[in-house]
């Protein structure tokens, strides 16, 4: 009997090394993170966003990042617009008996709502005082007035009084 519970008991222990060993998918010591997919929109759409983990695409997009244990950034750039970055905050959920584990964004979608790029104000010369005119070489001097004008000239000789 013992050699019969010996064989099996070596069988059993081979077939158990061989049924884990050859199971890739079941790997209790490999602690990759999951990635997470993050939905990356602006307005106006058209943008290019760019995680601070380093994957990025033209708005409106969808991203895979590896979750990481820190909150990362969103920076948005596009012509003629102001750039933006949004903060994003990485929430996980180590899950129980009942339910897997999960990791997910907050915001998600991510969102930017780019501002027109105010244009630089133009650059004024210096203002230069303009030089004055020359004056005459000499002055005309007044028009005598018309003869038998109701208005008698005031610089002129007054008449003698009688």
């Amino acid at each position: 009997m013992r050699r019969v519970s010996a064989i099996a008991l070596a069988g059993a222990s081979l077939l158990a090394g061989m049924g884990l060993g050859g199971c890739s998918s079941w790997n209790m010591f490999n602690s990759a993170p999951p990635n997470v997919q993050v939905r990356l929109e602006s307005n106006p759409p058209g943008a290019d966003a760019k995680t601070s983990l380093g994957p990025g695409c033209q708005t409106p997009c969808s991203v895979s990042v590896p979750a990481p244990d820190t909150p990362f950034t969103v920076s948005y750039a596009l012509n003629k617009y102001q750039p933006a970055t949004v903060p994003v905050n990485v929430i996980k959920n180590p899950g129980d008996f009942t339910t897997p584990a999960s990791v997910t964004t907050d915001p998600n979608p991510v969102f930017a709502e780019l501002q027109p790029a105010v244009p630089p104000k133009p650059v004024r010369k210096p203002h230069r005082p303009r030089k004055p005119k020359p004056a005459p070489a000499a002055a005309a001097p007044a028009a005598a007035p018309a003869a038998g004008s109701p208005f008698p000239d005031p610089n002129a000789a007054a008449p003698p009084q009688r």
